[in-house]
């Protein structure tokens, strides 16, 4: 059996084990006297007991060993990179435009000591807020296992592919793919090479697909194109197997002497998935303006206000473009929102110079921008016949209702930051004229 195989749909309860041990899931019940195989039977709550039930995600674990049987935590002492401290600097309402981040030359860094965060808002404690974290690494984990206590990770390959064993069996993830691992699951990636990608954590609810309103009962990301990987296990003794938890921000290990990826069989709602983004259906406008980048969200994670978001996970994909009478390139704009842009592969069609593979900008709440010189010239006198549009690019946008603060690695340390990223906007012309 191939090691990588799914089950598909979103929100779904999916039921799956080992074909190695058939029957090793319960009939009719969660939590038998005695288990088939021996199993211990684990819960894994993503919501409140006393969630709606539509809202309600939990999961059932039939596992070799329970996940408490481990020794004591203590801090992790590798990763000083990885923050929720947004007092670190001070506050910077500047457009900010990063190069691609370097990825480690001769240090050997795995996906965990590779984590930096960039910026973020809110209150780990509170379950409030969000964080933008990008991964720099080139080994895999070893004989460890991650999970976050904090939130969930929407994991962007930008470069090299993450194969990813989880408790509930494994994911492979290439660029312009996506995966979500939600809060509390054990993890590890494997590397084959420099890998580098970016990270949304959101901390105060879990991730949705978008309401499609007028859109109808189809369209943007479909329910069925999401894949959650079927279970496989290893029953293997390992002295000193690390399991590395983010807990209020700050990362600590416990040591155990089996692998935590011990989960013959399960079922449930709460569950680890992939998405590839070439299977998102585009909706545009054929008559005439530009539509708000808000049609080509994938994902949401919805706050209490209705319609506004803790974070929007948005892409820009390949398209037609066929507007009459019509300024085809994003407007210029302010926003109540925060702006953060990555850039997967190819060149984004509002800035081809400068926004690069591997690099990020961050427009702030209020903070004006939009298309550079060249692109406003070239696209103010194009002939408007029907054109692909980013073929061969994809862009996304981690957009959030809170303001984001830059952590001290974001601005000073990575080196990274663009100090002349506003002269692209500093030969637009006066082109006012009065007319009789």
């Amino acid at each position: 059996m191939s090691d990588y195989k799914y089950m598909s749909g979103f929100g779904s309860h999916f039921s799956s084990e080992d074909p190695r041990y058939p029957n090793a899931l319960p009939k009719a019940q969660n939590t038998p006297q005695k288990c088939p195989y021996g199993l211990y039977a684990e819960q894994l709550s993503g919501s409140a007991f006393t969630a709606p039930r539509k809202e309600n995600v939990r999961t059932w674990f039939y596992r070799v060993h329970p996940s408490a049987k481990h020794l004591p935590f203590q801090p992790y002492m590798f990763n000083r990179y990885l923050t929720h401290d947004w007092d670190e600097q001070i506050p910077n309402p500047n457009q900010m435009r990063w190069k691609p981040f370097d990825i480690p030359v001769g240090e050997k860094k795995n996906f965990v000591k590779g984590l930096h965060t960039i910026c973020g808002a809110g209150d780990i404690r509170c379950r409030h807020g969000l964080a933008i974290h990008v991964y720099l690494c080139n080994e895999s984990m070893e004989n460890a296992a991650f999970y976050n206590s904090d939130g969930d990770f929407l994991i962007v390959p930008q470069q090299g592919v993450l194969d990813i064993t989880t408790e509930f069996g494994k994911i492979k993830v290439s660029p312009n793919e996506i995966c979500v691992i939600p809060q509390g699951v054990r993890f590890a990636v494997n590397v084959s090479g420099p890998t580098r990608g970016y990270i949304l954590e959101v901390y105060d609810n879990h991730f949705q697909l978008p309401d499609l309103g007028p859109i109808g009962a189809n369209g943007l990301a479909n329910p069925r194109d999401f894949e959650t990987p079927v279970a496989w296990f290893e029953d293997r003794n390992v002295n000193g197997f690390e399991i590395i938890s983010k807990f209020q921000g700050r990362l600590f290990v416990a040591k155990q002497n089996h692998s935590p990826f011990d989960v013959v069989a399960w079922h449930g709602n709460y569950v680890p998935y992939k998405y590839n983004l070439s299977k998102f259906m585009v909706i545009n406008s054929v008559s005439y303006d530009h539509c708000d980048p808000s049609i080509f969200t994938v994902l949401t994670c919805p706050s209490l206000r209705y319609g506004t978001a803790i974070a929007d996970f948005v892409i820009f994909p390949p398209r037609w473009s066929v507007q009459e009478h019509t300024f085809r390139p994003p407007y210029y704009h302010r926003n109540c929102m925060s702006e953060f842009m990555g850039l997967i592969l190819g060149k984004y069609e509002a800035k081809e110079d400068g926004f690069m593979p591997g690099g990020a900008t961050l427009h702030s709440m209020m903070t004006p921008h939009g298309p550079d010189y060249t692109c406003f010239e070239t696209a103010s006198k194009a002939k408007l016949a029907p054109e692909r549009v980013a073929e061969g690019t994809q862009a996304f946008m981690f957009e959030s209702a809170l303001s984001m603060a830059v952590t001290q690695w974001g601005e000073k340390t990575c080196q990274k930051l663009d100090e002349k990223y506003y002269e692209c906007w500093q030969t637009l012309k006066n082109n006012f004229k009065l007319t009789n």
